[in-house]
């Protein structure tokens, strides 16, 4: 399984998604811990970031992380090569350009998956951005924008021919959103299209599913997203199962809440009191998922604003189960 990208070694090519709003540095920083081949920032606007001034990302570094990749979105080849420069300048290890994302917001700008119906532009941003870094780029797309034009296999080739080492596929169209079920098997064209490396992407919540996935796309790794929330340990569990057939087991109630109340603690430091409090409030909610008076918790987790309070609140709720 595995393969490298340029410099970049991967052992395990089981690695977490690009998520807005999820995957932010205490979030990676989490799933590093357990384990991951590789780990994606948050999708990035290409444009927003060289004119941010005085936000965390204006000045966020990647060196500890190293290696890791960072995605940008946007439609503007000498802003995308630019903004991938930064981040290399900043360490990241790959770039990663977005051609997948299916919010409104982002199609509206003609960037994410709105890209897939411009392919002389897609092109042109991905050999932009090739040639201004010293790093490998890689690219996440869908299957294409509906079931009328699904040109994946066809941009994964002109991406192939530009440099591009390693294509993510999420097995749905864009006109899907995140509806009805990944076509793992359609990624499979793809993977038939080109020699790079290619990953799976989609509805992967479980080893077992990686392991199908990989199966019926014949693709060489799995990004896993939405599977491992509130899961943080789903990465390392799907690596030993696709290593050794057998998954690791998920950490223990004690260890649980000691992650919990550490990924809190990284929220609060990260984005300060009033906004870490906001922001972890879906992590919590996903950490809790299928246990007993979950929606109860939630709910009064969602109105309490002091930190303080809310980790009495978590250890009264999770030290009953220990």
């Amino acid at each position: 399984m595995a393969f490298a990208l340029d410099n970049v070694q991967i052992d395990d090519p089981v690695f977490l998604a690009p998520m807005s709003g999820i995957s932010d540095l205490p979030f990676r920083k989490i799933v590093k811990g357990y384990g991951a081949g590789l780990v994606f920032s948050e999708m990035i606007a290409s444009r927003s970031m060289l004119q941010e001034t005085g936000s965390i990302r204006a000045s966020e570094s990647y060196v500890e992380e190293f290696p890791m990749a960072v995605q940008l979105a946007g439609c503007e080849p000498d802003i995308m090569a630019e903004a991938a420069q930064l981040n290399v300048d900043r360490g990241a290890a790959i770039i990663d350009i977005n051609f997948g994302c299916p919010v409104k917001k982002i199609v509206k700008k003609l960037a994410g998956s709105a890209l897939m119906r411009d392919e002389p532009l897609a092109v042109d941003i991905m050999d932009q951005t090739v040639k201004a870094v010293n790093v490998p780029v890689t690219v996440k797309m869908r299957l294409g924008w509906d079931d009328d034009s699904l040109n994946a296999p066809r941009l994964a080739k002109m991406a192939e021919d530009v440099g591009i080492k390693m294509i993510t596929v999420h097995g749905r169209t864009r006109n899907q959103m995140y509806k009805g079920q990944a076509n793992w098997q359609a990624v499979r064209a793809v993977k038939d299209a080109v020699n790079v490396p290619v990953i799976i992407n989609g509805d992967i919540a479980s080893p077992e599913d990686a392991k199908r996935a990989m199966e019926m796309s014949g693709a060489d790794g799995v990004m896993i997203g939405r599977g491992c929330c509130g899961k943080p340990w789903l990465l390392k569990q799907t690596m030993d199962y696709l290593s050794t057939g057998t998954a690791s087991a998920p950490p223990a109630s004690k260890e649980i809440f000691e992650l919990i109340t550490a990924h809190y603690d990284a929220m609060l430091n990260y984005y300060g009191d009033r906004q870490g409090v906001a922001i972890a409030r879906k992590h919590l909610a996903w950490y809790c998922t299928g246990l007993e008076g979950a929606n109860a918790f939630r709910s009064e987790i969602n109105k309490a604003k002091d930190p303080a309070l809310v980790k009495e609140m978590l250890h009264d709720y999770f030290i009953k189960r220990m």
